[in-house]
């Protein structure tokens, strides 16, 4: 039984830059942020501030380079750690513009990655098809989802829906959900917030970082803790009342 006092992620004094020799200006300036399983964290912060930067970092994207400060997951500093060991070890990221796969489709996508979260090989097909009708279920999915192409010819909110799909059957122990409500009406939204409250049923202890712009989305998530990211620092830091401070008073009082 893990202890949920214990700090389930870390961000420990981030500093990151562009990974281009040309153009190596700092983005972000110095952001800690800590984690314990079970919470929901938003962070928040006008368009340039970062947050897209820092989910992109903490799933290794090779566009940026970490100058200083560590990222540490289940106590184990994971700062030099590829793409896929982060994953494998049970962290999740939800683009903000999920990729097109064409001619692969959403069933075999999921369960090569399914496998290689489990470091099973030759993982049941059948098993799979099952435990993915099960979720499609569970989030009201059309079953003919799981024959289509990865995200071709989606609309957005079937896209993030997809995307939640991926998170219900891998299983992660840290999910980072960057601008999920990007694009979506109120009605897909309250779709995607209900999957994402479905798959926390089944893993309490699931830690969530969740990048967003609006407030709508944090009523039908409520965040444990708020952060507000301007000019690549977290400048402010508390709970619930303070995403709605925001959606009266805009960023500028925190500039």
């Amino acid at each position: 039984m893990s202890d949920a006092s214990a700090p389930l992620f870390q961000i420990d004094d981030l500093h990151v830059a562009v990974a281009d020799e040309d153009d190596r200006h700092q983005i972000l300036k110095g952001v800690d942020l800590t984690v314990r399983p079970g919470e929901i964290h938003a962070l928040m912060g006008p368009n340039g501030s970062g947050k897209s930067t820092l989910a992109s970092t903490l799933l290794a994207s090779p566009e940026y380079e970490v100058t200083s400060g560590r990222i540490l997951f289940k106590g184990e500093d994971i700062t030099d750690w590829p793409t896929d060991v982060r994953a494998k070890a049970g962290m999740f990221l939800a683009f903000q513009y999920p990729q097109e796969i064409a001619g692969v489709p959403v069933r075999s996508f999921l369960q090569q990655a399914l496998a290689a979260r489990k470091g099973i090989e030759d993982l049941s097909a059948l098993e799979t098809r099952l435990a993915i009708m099960d979720w499609m279920a569970r989030l009201d999915m059309d079953p003919g989802f799981a024959d289509r192409y990865l995200n071709e010819g989606f609309s957005g909110g079937e896209k993030k829906r997809n995307e939640v799909l991926q998170m219900a059957i891998l299983e992660p122990d840290l999910a980072v959900l960057d601008e999920t409500d990007s694009g979506l009406d109120i009605d897909a939204l309250r779709v995607v917030a209900r999957g994402v409250q479905e798959v926390r049923k089944d893993r309490p202890e699931l830690g969530v970082v969740l990048i967003t712009h609006y407030q709508r989305l944090l009523d039908l998530l409520p965040p444990d803790r708020v952060h507000i990211l301007v000019d690549g620092r977290i400048v402010e830091s508390g709970g619930p009342e303070l995403a709605e401070r925001l959606e009266r008073e805009g960023y500028e009082s925190l500039r």
